[in-house]
Formats: C-alpha cells, sequence, structure tokens
C-alpha cells in the first residue's frame, strides 16, 4: 500500500509500521483496502487513580496517550470508526477491545454506523489483579466487539478451524486466557499490552493466510507478531515513537525466528 506518509519501518511487502496520528492517516488508506482489523485504542482511565500491577498499589496513569485528549471521547471513537468503516472490505470485519468503561460507547457508535454486530466476545483473565478499593466485584474481563463493515456484506467467519481449535465444539463467545507472558516482554513493556494468544484466535477466525492485517494503536506489536507468525500481512500505527521503537523489536525478532523455521507460513 502506497501512502504519502513515510513508513518508519517496512519488511518487504510484508509489514509496513507507522508513527502517526491514526485519525489523520487513516484519512490516506484507499477504500475497502484492509481485510481485518483490531483496534485496541485508548481506554482514557488516566485519571490519577491508583491500580494494582504485581501484588503492588501503582498509579493508574498509563501515558499521555490514554488521557482525554483535545477532542471529546465519544467524537475520538466516532472518527476512528468511521475510516475503519470505509478502509474494511466488504468480506472483511473490525474488533474493537475495551472495558465497561468505554466498550458501550463504541457499541452504540457500531449501531450508529450501521455496523453489524456480529459477537460480543468476553476474554476473561485467569489471573486478573485484585481490587484494591474492596467495595467492589474483581475486574476479570474485557469486552471484544467483532462487527462487520455494514448488515448487508458478507464477512469472513473461519467456522470449522475455530470449532477444530475447540475440540471438535463450536466455540463460544467467552475466551480464556491468561495475561501477558513475561517472555512476551522481553524487549520492553506496554501498560495495556494483550496476550499473543488472544490475538492468534482473532486473526485465526477472521482472516487467511496473506491477507492485510491493520491495527490503528499498535502498542507493543502483539498483532504484528501474531500476523507474521499466520502468515499475513500488516500494518501498524501509534502516535507515541517508544512504543513503535518497541514493535520493531518485536516485529523483527518474529521476522527472524520465520525464516529460521524456512519460511513455512512467509508470504512474501
Amino acid at each position: 500500500m502506497n501512502l504519502k506518509t513515510k513508513s518508519s519501518y517496512e519488511y518487504q511487502e510484508q509489514v509496513l509500521l507507522y508513527h502517526n496520528d491514526s485519525l489523520e492517516l487513516l484519512k490516506e488508506f484507499p477504500d475497502s483496502s484492509i481485510d481485518l482489523i483490531f483496534a485496541d485504542p485508548p481506554y482514557f482511565l488516566s485519571n490519577d487513580g491508583v491500580t494494582c500491577n504485581g501484588g503492588k498499589m501503582v498509579s493508574v496513569n498509563k501515558g499521555d496517550w490514554d488521557k482525554v485528549s483535545h477532542l471529546p471521547i465519544e467524537e475520538f471513537y466516532y472518527l476512528f470508526l468511521i475510516e475503519a468503516q470505509r478502509i474494511i472490505k466488504p468480506s472483511g470485519s473490525i474488533w474493537v477491545s475495551g472495558t465497561m468503561h468505554n466498550i458501550y460507547q463504541i457499541g452504540y457508535l457500531m449501531s450508529k454506523l450501521e455496523m453489524r454486530i456480529l459477537n460480543n466476545i468476553t476474554w476473561q483473565k485467569k489471573n486478573p489483579p485484585p481490587n484494591l478499593s474492596c467495595k467492589m466485584f474483581t475486574h476479570s474481563t474485557e469486552t471484544i466487539l467483532w462487527a462487520s463493515k455494514n448488515k448487508k456484506s458478507k464477512f469472513l467467519f473461519n467456522y470449522s478451524l475455530m470449532k477444530e481449535e475447540n475440540e471438535g465444539k463450536q466455540m463460544k463467545d467467552v475466551w480464556s486466557f491468561s495475561l501477558t507472558k513475561k517472555s512476551e516482554k522481553n524487549f520492553g513493556k506496554h501498560p495495556t499490552q494483550k496476550p499473543l494468544d488472544l490475538l492468534r484466535r482473532i486473526i485465526k477466525a477472521s482472516s487467511n493466510p496473506a491477507d492485510l492485517i491493520l491495527d490503528p494503536f499498535l502498542g507493543s506489536g502483539t498483532t504484528g507478531v501474531a500476523a507474521i507468525e499466520l502468515g499475513r500481512r500488516f500494518i501498524g500505527i501509534d502516535i507515541k515513537k517508544e512504543y513503535v521503537e518497541l514493535a520493531i523489536k518485536r516485529i523483527e525478532h518474529a521476522l527472524q525466528q520465520q525464516e529460521e523455521k524456512g519460511n513455512g507460513n512467509s508470504i512474501c
């Protein structure tokens, strides 16, 4: 894909990474050009409160990127979803991760744009951090909304593969995965990093080898690593340079591993 904006990292025709503002860069993408979008947008929870990390009380603040921007929160999500809907192929789909703090807004906006919400996936965390206030139940889940371009589009779903990976039974919409493993943070940490197992399942479920995957909130590059492992093409965008640099390290390592395996899943 040829965009006017220069990429921060490029590997042949398989990987493109950008240090940029997604809301601006997505405007350069051609219509109906992306097979699958996975988005883990800011939840805007950095409000000077506290949370638990590794059994210790720490600040909930994750960075400037997670604080209320110059736009109202709802407008931020709406502008992103408008562009996402435009660039998804008719056979493609989008997955958006969130918690109770933002997922209802996102679901409402999807409906407003007449996207079709296909599933409400619940990621049940096997090892969630405790609730330090002891005034409510422990937060142990995140929600991932899976939606197609519109109500008429014929989206891709690899039903048989999902059934096969679930011991021959229909896969349900509650997925149980542990938090991100330490081995997935060897090159550095991101405060909202998702586990590779979660992204592998999403990519397997709704894309095919050589499809083009986009993560507009790249973070540490987990989506890119999973895409490379599964023989997909990948584009990632992040507004923070340090996270793009972290993602480059992880993705280069993943590419090297694929080469050592004899390019078994490579499309180049």
